[in-house]
Order: structure tokens, then C-alpha cells, then sequence
């Protein structure tokens, strides 16, 4: 084996390492969120800021991650990506209270949103074309893997140990990464690389931030209607301002032209409905097992495995289905079938048997995982030229905005159906069971966004390997 196929054998390694242990952190967290609570004096109920503060950053940070790494170099920006979710975790071990918590995940979440486009960008600029689709393929395996092992990990973690150690693990991990990364990754800065549209950035970064947190304001924040209106009034204002700017400037971040390609637009708008109501399944799920039905972090966290097993296996049946059915019936019919799924969650009791809660864990997972090669596939398939970044760009930033705004509608919709019927047991099953029927749905809307697809479309569509979903 050559210098040059050894190097980039570990830089394969080494981005798909990275990738890993942002999607790990993504779902570690939602079993030992009831643990941290209790060791920081909160509320189980109120800890979706620790898990939104960490999606919301990425969101905000991935669609300028493509600039940084050319204005200061791919090596120099992987590495300090790992050494801010390095840090990042570490202040998580640390944290005394709830808001140093989420202030450390802001950190962590800084860092993970370079980790994966950067690392994707190495790859790209490194592997020969002929072996980029299969390097992407390997790249993506940790991307399943994550969220398998995630829950059970950090249900085992915080059993055996304390919650601190759901972070501290990354520790060793990112030290090792830090040091391959100066040994095996390339990439120096551009020396004309374009400008940055900071105004475009700014506006559209403060118009989701300011958006999420209204959603997520009368229950972390404690804010009022008042306020919750006032936000929500400064983002959307933002938001629109953004798309004024985009449309007078030469070289806007996101280019209102990308929508005029249909397949594009129907597929980011379905991405946010669909995955604002779906995402929410990994928070709520592990919350109610704890608070209601009484399982430890550990067998909360192994009842999700049905879901992500299912989600593994169906992927080689989803481009099958699409080709023989076109993508209108496919996510039409798959998005009815999410929600029917989620909505089923309201029949719950406390004594449920274990093996009837696996099934339809089972049925939502298969049904769930589907839906995501579908709607990404049909977003990037007619992608081409100019647009080939920016869309992809869009397409990440848009599934890491709506997963951290379904976990705010989530705890958002509990908080409030606690208020209506109370906070003993009983009542609380009541509040658990309305919220799922609720973001089940939110996920039926989308399939009005996914009836506007032609009939032709897909039909001849070549699907993409290096959806990352």
C-alpha cells in the first residue's frame, strides 16, 4: 500500500470519526436528560434547551462553514472544530447548573457543525472523483450507527457511572482526532477565496435563532405571550429582510433563484414540516418511559433500539419504491403513515406491555427513516451548477433547524397540555400521550407540501449516495 492510499485511508477514518461523534451527541443526550436534571435541581420537563441550544448552533453555523474552511484551510478548521466540541463537552461534564449546561452545548455545537461539512469538503478535495461516491458511502455508516448506539450508551453511561461521562468520552476521542488531523489531513487556505455575504449571514442567522426560541420560549424561557410574540415578529422580520438582501446582492449566501427549481423548494419546505413533528420522537420518547413509566435510563434507552434497527434496515428498500412509484405516492402516502404512527402513541397507558411499545417504536423508525432518503433525495436529485453548494448547504441547515424546533413545538405542546390537565401521574399521562398525537399532526401537514410533486418526478432520477441524513 502506498504513502498516498494510506493517507487517504486515514482520512476516511478520521472525517468519518468526526461525523460519529456529532451524530452521537445528537441522541446520547435525550436518555440521561430526567439524570442531569435531577443533579442540577430542574424540572425533567423543562431540559429541551440543552438538546435545542445544541441544533439550533449547528444550524446557524453550518452555512458558513464552507467559507471558513477556505478563508483559514480545511486542516486548520478540522482541527479546531474538534478541539471546540473537545472543550465544549468538557464544560458539559462541568456544569454546575442548567445554564452553564446549555452554554457548554453552544460550545459543542459550534464545533460539531464544522465537523461534518468540513470533513466532507476534505474528502472532496482529496479522493479521486471515480472514488468519491464510495468514500462518501463509508463516511455515511457512522451516521446510522450514531444514533443506534446513542441512547443505550448514555442510559449505560449515566447507570454506571454519572451523566458527566456522556460528554467526557468525547474527550479521548477528540484528542486522537486532534492528532491525526496534523498528521493525515491537507488543506491550506485559498488564496482568493470569495467573499462572505456577513450582511446576508447575520440577518438570517438572527431571524432562526430569534424564530426557534419563540417556540421555545413559554416553556424554557418562561416568557409571556407578549414576549413570545415579540420574537417571533423580529425573526420572521429578519427572515424576510434576508431574502430582500439575498435578492438585490450579486453574491447572496442563499440565491432566491435556487427555488425556481421545483423539486428543490418542495423538498426543503417538506424537510421542515415533516422533521418538525418526527424529530421530536427521540426527546419525547425516552422522557415519557422515565417520568411516566418508571424505566431507568438503560432500558429507556434500549426500547429505542427497535426504532433505529428499523431505520437501518429499510434504506436499501427506499430507492426500490421510488423508482417503481415516483416520489409523489411514496412521500405522500409514507408522511400519512409517520403521522398515524406518532398519533398511535396517544393510546398509551402506564402498563403498557413492553413488546406492544416496540412495535410501533418499529413501525415509526422504518416508516421515519424512509421518509428521510426520500425527501433528501428528491431535494438534491435535480441540483446542478451554481446551486450544487448552496443547496446542500440549505438542505443541512434546514434538517438540523427543524429537528431543534421540533423538540422546542414538543416540550412547548407538553408544558401547555400539563397546564390544562394537571401534574399527577394520571394527568401527566394525558399530557404525554396529546403532545404525541400533536407532533404526529404537525407531521401530517407535510404531506400537502408533497402533493404539489409531479408525477414524473423520479421516475428517471438518479439517487444520491452521499445523502447524509
Amino acid at each position: 500500500m502506498t504513502e498516498e492510499s494510506k493517507g487517504s485511508k486515514a482520512l476516511l477514518w478520521l472525517v468519518a470519526c468526526g461525523f460519529f461523534m456529532q451524530t452521537l451527541d445528537g441522541t446520547i443526550v435525550n436518555t440521561a436528560l430526567p439524570a442531569i436534571a435531577k443533579n442540577l435541581d430542574a424540572s425533567p420537563l423543562r431540559m429541551q434547551s440543552v438538546v435545542v441550544a445544541y441544533l439550533l448552533t449547528m444550524a446557524m453555523i453550518i452555512p458558513a462553514s464552507g467559507w471558513i474552511a477556505d478563508k483559514f484551510g480545511i486542516r486548520q478548521v478540522f482541527i479546531g472544530a474538534l478541539s471546540l466540541f473537545a472543550l465544549g463537552s468538557l464544560f458539559c461534564a462541568l456544569s454546575q447548573n442548567l445554564t452553564q449546561l446549555v452554554l457548554s452545548r453552544i460550545l459543542q455545537g459550534v464545533g460539531g457543525a464544522l465537523l461534518l461539512p468540513v470533513g466532507r469538503l476534505a474528502l472532496l478535495r482529496s479522493i479521486p472523483q471515480d472514488q468519491f461516491l464510495q468514500a462518501i458511502s463509508f463516511v455515511a455508516v457512522p451516521g446510522l450507527i450514531g444514533p443506534l448506539v446513542g441512547p443505550v450508551l448514555g442510559g449505560w453511561l449515566v447507570e454506571t457511572a454519572s451523566w458527566h461521562w456522556i460528554f467526557l468520552i468525547n474527550l479521548p476521542v477528540g484528542v486522537a482526532g486532534i492528532i491525526a488531523s496534523s498528521i493525515y489531513m491537507k488543506g491550506n487556505p485559498l488564496p482568493n477565496s470569495s467573499a462572505f455575504d456577513l450582511k446576508g449571514y447575520l440577518l438570517l442567522a438572527f431571524g432562526m435563532v430569534t424564530f426557534s426560541l419563540a417556540l421555545d420560549a413559554g416553556s424554557s424561557l418562561g416568557l409571556q405571550k407578549a414576549g413570545v410574540i415579540l420574537l417571533t415578529i423580529f425573526g420572521l422580520a429578519s427572515i424576510a429582510a434576508y431574502w430582500i438582501h439575498a435578492a438585490r446582492s450579486s453574491k447572496p449566501l442563499f440565491s432566491p433563484r435556487i427555488f425556481s427549481i421545483p423539486t428543490l423548494s418542495i423538498g426543503l419546505l417538506g424537510n421542515l414540516f415533516s422533521r418538525l413533528g418526527s424529530s421530536s420522537m427521540p426527546f419525547l420518547v425516552p422522557l415519557f418511559l422515565q417520568v411516566n413509566m418508571g424505566y431507568s435510563p438503560f432500558k429507556a434507552g434500549l426500547m429505542l433500539l427497535p426504532m433505529a434497527i428499523a431505520g437501518i434496515g429499510i434504506k436499501r428498500f427506499a430507492p426500490l419504491l421510488i423508482y417503481k412509484l415516483g416520489y409523489r405516492k411514496v412521500l405522500v402516502t409514507n408522511t400519512l403513515l409517520i403521522g398515524l404512527s406518532m398519533s398511535s402513541f396517544f393510546w398509551l397507558n402506564s402498563s403498557e406491555i413492553w413488546w406492544i411499545f416496540s412495535f410501533q417504536l418499529f413501525c415509526f423508525g422504518a416508516f421515519n427513516s424512509f421518509q428521510f432518503t426520500a425527501m433528501n433525495t428528491l431535494t438534491l436529485k435535480d441540483l446542478n451548477g451554481e446551486f450544487t453548494s448552496s443547496g446542500n448547504t440549505m438542505l443541512s441547515m434546514v434538517q438540523m433547524l427543524a429537528m431543534g424546533m421540533g423538540v422546542a413545538c414538543a416540550a412547548g405542546a407538553l408544558d401547555a397540555f400539563r397546564d390544562l390537565f394537571g401534574q399527577d401521574t394520571e394527568s401527566m399521562l394525558w399530557a404525554f400521550r396529546s403532545t404525541f398525537a400533536c407532533m404526529g399532526v404537525i407531521t401530517l401537514s407535510s404531506s400537502f407540501i408533497f402533493w404539489q410533486i409531479k408525477n414524473e418526478d423520479g421516475r428517471s432520477a438518479v439517487l444520491k449516495d452521499s445523502v447524509l441524513d
